[in-house]
């Protein structure tokens, strides 16, 4: 009879196959991740950090990049207590560090941490990044909007500044929207704008004042291209009604008192202003005017400076003038064409007496007042409209004078002699202002006839 008999090898169950496999996979990954180590790989992880303390943060930083493997331990350095000593500086009141050259080092440290942070989370999603950043940073209350017992005398928001700056650069749009939404939720920065736009000007001096720090050395001071300003401003002011906006451009842009930082309500009713107080505010203008954007119109920022000049109160009118010479030619032009548009003459023509005396003042061109009015006067579509307007301006003129004369005749003069002061520069400026129309006559009249 035959033999049955089968061949003979042994057989290898799946299951028992399949471990193999997988143990194989994980000592071929174990030793691919200590290939990427380098000589790192003979170096136990203590002594590992204990090389990273001899090195700056800019030489951790370009480390991080070597490989993934590397990244991953620093980023478990960093996460430790002693990683956090090691690069959490908190040295914000003490600007004369020994051997260092005042704040400007503990500036460029964050600069530097924050490039560590980029490149060392650069394979993470942005929420991941965000995340993981709060979680170092957390323990710095300086960090934080109110964490700080002393702001004025604090490098701590410029240096988280400038870390989230160097953080962020080239980031999308979308993703600087996260960053920022991120943001208002650590801060609770919404609430607190709500609390200060609400109430009466002046009431929350102290938040007020936190608030103006935390936007400007936070998320304003330290970008380099006007259109990422233009950016994160417009991320502040957006949400807000036009009439809120106007209030917390004033909060954070507005002048402020040298004694203890608090934004000063009154500087622009009380008597006239210097360019000084008035910059801010007509540079955070010229960003959203000039700034290409989606976002902003002529119209919109027309109406917020409208606004802005009301606040608390109707400004003086020679403030006025000021802050649209300092905003620039367009949009003093934009704003006086639109009072033309709207007939509202007897206004821009008091106007325009105004930012003649600012000239005089302030030793600008009085041509250029000259030339602003000829521009004002082809928005007008008739010549009698036209003449109207000149008429205007030589009766604010005479209106004008005629009260700082009464005010000069009945004595009441202060310290300084101002009042006397001022008419004899609204003189200087009628005489410079008509002596620049007839120059301009005679001009015109002298090509016609050639």
């Amino acid at each position: 009879m035959a033999s049955t008999a089968g061949p003979s090898y042994t057989v290898i169950s799946h299951q028992k196959h399949r471990r193999s496999r997988q143990r194989c996979n994980t000592l071929d990954t174990d030793s691919q991740s200590l290939s990427t180590l380098g000589y790192f790989k003979t170096l136990p992880l203590e002594i590992f950090q204990m090389v990273l303390n001899y090195l700056s943060v800019k030489d951790i930083s370009m480390l991080s990049m070597v490989s993934k493997t590397i990244s991953s331990r620093l980023i478990n350095y960093i996460s430790t207590p002693a990683g956090n000593r090691r690069l959490l500086l908190q040295d914000f009141h003490n600007f004369e560090l020994p051997g260092k050259s005042g704040g400007c080092y503990i500036l460029e440290h964050y600069k530097s941490l924050g490039l560590l942070l980029k490149r060392c989370t650069f394979l993470l999603p942005t929420k991941d990044r965000l995340k993981f950043t709060h979680k170092i940073l957390s323990v710095v209350s300086c960090f934080k909007l109110n964490g700080c017992p002393s702001p004025l005398h604090c490098l701590g928001l410029q240096c988280y500044g400038i870390f989230l700056q160097i953080l962020t650069a080239g980031w999308d749009e979308l993703e600087c929207h996260r960053v920022f939404n991120f943001l208002c939720e650590l801060s609770n920065l919404p609430r607190k704008v709500q609390t200060v736009v609400s109430s009466k000007p002046g009431s929350a001096q102290k938040l007020e004042l936190q608030i103006r720090l935390y936007c400007r050395s936070v998320l304003l001071n330290h970008w380099i291209h006007r259109s990422d300003s233009a950016f994160w401003l417009t991320r502040i002011l957006k949400p807000w009604p036009m009439v809120n906006q106007a209030r917390l451009l004033y909060i954070i842009f507005g002048p402020v008192s040298s004694l203890d930082g608090h934004v000063v309500w009154q500087k622009m009713i009380e008597g006239p202003t210097d360019e000084t107080s008035l910059k801010g505010l007509a540079d955070a203008i010229k960003l959203l005017y000039d700034t290409e954007t989606r976002e902003w119109t002529a119209d919109d920022v027309i109406s917020l400076v409208d606004e802005l000049s009301v606040i608390p109160q109707e400004w003086l009118m020679e403030n006025n003038a000021r802050f649209l010479i300092l905003s620039g030619n367009n949009i003093c032009f934009t704003f006086m064409a639109s009072k033309a548009v709207n007939r509202r003459v007897t206004e821009l023509a008091r106007l325009m007496v105004f930012l003649a005396l600012v000239c005089e003042k302030d030793l600008y061109c009085m041509d250029w007042a000259v030339k602003m009015m000829q521009k004002v006067c082809k928005v007008f579509s008739t010549p009698r409209e036209r003449n109207n307007f000149l008429q205007c301006v030589e009766n604010a003129f005479a209106h004008i004078m005629m009260d700082m004369v009464q005010t000069v005749l009945t004595g009441d003069h202060d310290e300084e002699n101002s009042s006397f002061l001022n008419l004899f520069h609204l003189v200087n400026a009628q005489a410079d202002f008509h002596k620049e129309i007839l120059y301009l006559t005679m001009r015109s009249s002298s090509s016609s006839t050639v």
